[in-house]
């Protein structure tokens, strides 16, 4: 049975907050490039080394953070984390706001990756609140909530931006208060005290996560696979903002409406196309299809000459989102019942790890590839090192499927 919160204010706030936290994130992409840049004295090559690790601490301490708050929130109930997150992600947007100088970035930063695994918290309540069969219902809004969130957070963000680069981040923290004063006044608890767990670090480990897949020698391939796309998918996220200023002259405004391109295509391909081509292809041909025209995408970035060029690759890269169902579903048909939680952990784990190796590597590369000293200028190097890396992933994807090809489970 469940729990008497399965009524439309949790479920309303639940989305909500998922929207925000993914807003929030999206609102700041295209100020905080050049809001570092404005410390580094406009010194882009500095600011792309500063920008190279506060990425890298805001995806370590995410990566820390999600199994943590999920942790706890069964120790202490799901909506005190969730609140607690809140209002922590509301300060950490403050303190940006108002930050002299890096130093302060770097402590706001690691708040906002800690409180991003409030996501992790959110999914719990959704499980404790809706029945098995209206799981995949509920699911499937959150989804949505992801796409609205990266649609709205970007676009707003470039509006704002184009004012005060400070504005988005005050926007951002005004948003997340008053989902935090919402919480407060309608969110009932989900998990009943009966019900509760003993906080214990192993279960908040997210390593152990990623240590359980040698259990599961049919996957490895599938999650090395993961792993790489990942690593070159963060590669474009955190020099994005930093390529298309430094070689098409773009302002918070362009960029944010780029990323909103992306979102909107990405969205119309996941709710429209993905099972009219996976019905054609296949999974294998799919995701094999999906790598490669996300590879060609990249190198079509890194080579664009004009501005212009870039909306049309955007466009044709959403085709790529075909691979992310197939190996989902893939996945799902060579792992037992009873091991697709842990499973779907450990490929959690792997996002951030992909985030926490390529988005440090890209900015730091592309800091290197413009710095005036160097004889090689090449700022489109991020883009090439993605789609090298991706043709890579093919390889190994290919290899797993002809392995993999004994009877599904």
């Amino acid at each position: 049975m469940p729990s008497p919160a399965d009524r439309a204010p949790a479920i309303g706030f639940i989305i909500v907050t998922v929207v925000l936290a993914v807003m929030g994130g999206g609102l700041v992409i295209p100020v905080l490039p050049g809001l570092v840049k404005q410390f580094a004295g406009g010194d882009i090559a500095e600011a792309s080394h500063s920008y190279g690790w506060i990425i890298l601490i805001f995806a370590v301490t995410q990566f820390l953070g999600a199994p943590v708050l999920g942790a706890l929130s069964d120790r202490f109930g799901r909506r005190r984390i969730i609140l607690i997150a809140t209002a922590g992600s509301a300060l950490d947007y403050v303190l940006m706001a108002n930050a002299p100088n890096l130093a302060w970035i770097f402590v706001a930063r690691m708040i906002a990756g800690f409180t991003a695994g409030v996501i992790a918290a959110a999914n719990a309540y959704l499980v404790d609140i809706t029945p098995p069969e209206r799981r995949a219902q509920r699911f499937g809004l959150l989804g949505a909530a992801f796409g609205l969130g990266f649609v709205v957070g970007p676009l707003l963000g470039g509006v704002l931006g184009g004012l005060d680069l400070r504005l988005p981040f005050w926007a951002a923290a005004a948003l997340s208060a008053l989902n935090f004063a919402y919480g407060w006044l309608v969110l009932p608890e989900s998990l009943g005290p009966t019900l509760r767990r003993t906080f214990g670090w192993r279960r908040a480990n997210p390593i152990a996560a990623l240590l359980a897949l040698r259990h599961h020698p049919v996957v490895l391939g599938l999650a090395t696979t993961h792993l790489i796309l990942w690593i070159a998918q963060s590669m474009l996220h955190s020099t994005w903002v930093l390529y298309t200023d430094y070689r098409y002259g773009w302002g918070p405004l362009q960029v944010g409406l780029s990323l909103c391109l992306v979102g909107a295509c990405s969205a119309f391909v996941q709710a429209s196309l993905v099972k009219r081509l996976l019905d054609w292809l296949g999974e294998e041909r799919g995701a094999l299809a999906g790598f490669t025209v996300t590879m060609s995408a990249f190198v079509g970035y890194g080579l664009a000459s004009q501005p212009g060029l870039i909306y049309g690759l955007i466009v044709f890269a959403s085709l790529g989102a075909v691979a992310g169902p197939a190996l989902q579903s893939y996945l799902t048909r060579h792992v037992a019942a009873g091991e697709q939680g842990a499973i779907q952990g450990a490929f959690m784990a792997l996002t951030s790890v992909g985030a926490i190796i390529g988005q440090p590597v890209a900015a730091w590369s592309f800091a290197w590839a413009v710095n005036p000293e160097n004889p090689l200028h090449l700022p489109g190097i991020a883009c090439f090192e993605a789609a090298a890396l991706l043709v890579a992933a093919l390889l190994v994807l290919a290899r797993t499927f002809r392995r993999n090809a004994a009877p599904p489970r």
